[in-house]
């Protein structure tokens, strides 16, 4: 199986437990780096997946590469192409799917509870998994409710409504708001220094770096099981 990854920001990457899953499935990750490379056609690919990144969905005179993008997603869309977006990934999903994205009541940053929804615990990407369980966060802007009739609510936390969705009836395009295949303590240390300006500029939070690690570490082993069955669960769907 062949996985096109779009890359939006040089130090938001694929994680390390993304990597593991794709060597563990025997998979081909194709990375497109897309501020500076050329988006390829979809289809010599088995499935697509949208990271995170700096970003936000509507700045596209700042992001110039945000306008293509979006075309790209709506014609992958149109051919029915599986689709798996993580945090801005699954905001340009939304957004072309007619959902509103904005600003959330708060940045949500570090660990939370996730819940699934009736829908969530229905979700083929989400079957064994507990009804609640820890999710790693890292944005500012979230998708807004209502959703559109055609979109499915899958999982929600206190600090965002909307945590995971998918297109109605159409389980392989889901986005998901949560970077948990990037959530391992040694990464987190990457990430706290390279946004440290994002950081800094948050008023209404105190972000306690050490106290962020330590969770890590706590929730390493739960979100490393439920990120290996959420993705096998996904592949399986595709496939």
């Amino acid at each position: 199986m062949k996985l096109l990854i779009l890359q939006h920001t040089p130090w938001v990457e694929p994680g390390r437990m993304l990597w593991q899953q794709a060597e563990r499935h025997g998979l081909i990750l194709d990375i497109v780096k897309v501020w500076q490379d050329w988006i390829p056609d979809f289809n010599g690919y088995n499935g697509i997946i949208l990271l995170g990144g700096k970003p936000n969905v509507e700045q596209e005179e700042k992001f110039p590469f945000l306008v293509e993008e979006k075309r790209f997603i709506k014609r992958a869309i149109a051919a029915d192409k599986p689709i798996l977006g993580f945090c801005l990934g699954h905001q340009l999903l939304a957004s072309v799917l007619g959902a509103r994205v904005g600003w959330n009541f708060r940045p949500s940053i570090g660990f939370v509870t996730g819940h699934l929804t009736h829908h969530g615990r229905e979700h083929p990407a989400f079957a064994g998994l507990d009804k609640s369980m820890p999710l790693f966060k890292w944005h500012g802007q979230a998708v807004q409710e209502p959703l559109p009739r055609h979109l499915e609510l899958l999982a929600i936390s206190e600090q965002c409504q909307v945590e995971a969705f998918s297109l109605a009836e159409r389980p392989h395009i889901m986005g998901v708001q949560f970077e948990n295949h990037a959530a391992l303590p040694e990464e987190l240390g990457g990430w706290l220094e390279k946004d440290q300006k994002w950081l800094s500029s948050i008023r209404d939070q105190e972000i306690n770096p050490k106290e962020m690690i330590e969770k890590a570490r706590r929730h390493q082993k739960e979100i490393a099981a439920d990120f290996e069955a959420f993705f096998a669960n996904y592949l399986r769907v595709v496939g």
